[in-house]
């Protein structure tokens, strides 16, 4: 696979016309892929992801602001007590995706999320324990492997709606626990450094070792 190259950087990057949109680069570079533990912004990309099933994340991306503000912040608590009053306000809203379907689903799956987060502590907590708590590779182009069919089949045990396997693999991918960097992307080698070093640091010789040797 080819890699295009960032000329004001000189850094690889995975291929994709994305590197042509500023907003979309910087969520490449900085969010897309790194491991996060911070249920809050866990909990954000989780609904952000079920209302990108059959959009484009760039489209997503750009409307991120605008859910922020109709969802109040995503306060989980605020959300998850959504009435029909508030559906129809965000039916209304143009800065966000104007589907009841999906506006529906996000407010009946937050309201799982914290019957999950009262069981395993934390969101973070649930998520990880699928992959024992580290992240994992995936080549590019997967859309989904066992884990992410996994935490669907357990997702809609619980009830929750538009959680299918490719949903839950791409927002896996996006909160880290799948890194699916191409292995010439910077953030790739980033990525793997980081979860050696920190493997380091509570005396786990086998995933520091593994990060240390992966050169391919």
């Amino acid at each position: 696979m080819s890699v295009l190259m960032e000329p004001k950087e000189g850094r690889n990057r995975c291929p994709g016309k994305y590197q042509n949109d500023p907003i979309y680069c910087k969520y490449h570079d900085e969010e897309w892929g790194r491991p996060c533990h911070d249920d809050h912004a866990l909990y954000e990309l989780f609904v952000i992801e079920l209302f990108q099933a059959g959009l484009s994340w760039a489209t997503l991306l750009h409307k991120r602001e605008n859910f922020r503000r109709a969802y109040d912040g995503f306060d989980i608590d605020r959300v998850a007590a959504y009435g029909e009053e508030k559906i129809n306000e965000l039916m209304q809203d143009a800065g966000i995706i104007r589907s009841r379907p999906k506006i529906e689903a996000s407010i009946h799956n937050s309201r799982i999320v914290r019957e999950i987060m009262r069981e395993y502590g934390s969101f973070d907590a649930y998520l990880w324990n699928f992959s024992g708590g580290r992240s994992v590779y995936e080549e590019p182009g997967v859309t989904t492997n066992a884990i992410s069919d996994a935490m669907a089949k357990d997702m809609k045990r619980r009830g929750m709606k538009f959680a299918g396997s490719v949903t839950i693999f791409s927002f896996l991918q996006a909160m880290g626990l799948i890194n699916s960097h191409d292995k010439n992307c910077y953030c790739y080698r980033e990525i793997v450094e980081a979860e050696a070093g920190t493997a380091r640091q509570y005396g786990d010789t086998t995933r520091a070792e593994s990060g240390k040797s992966d050169n391919s």
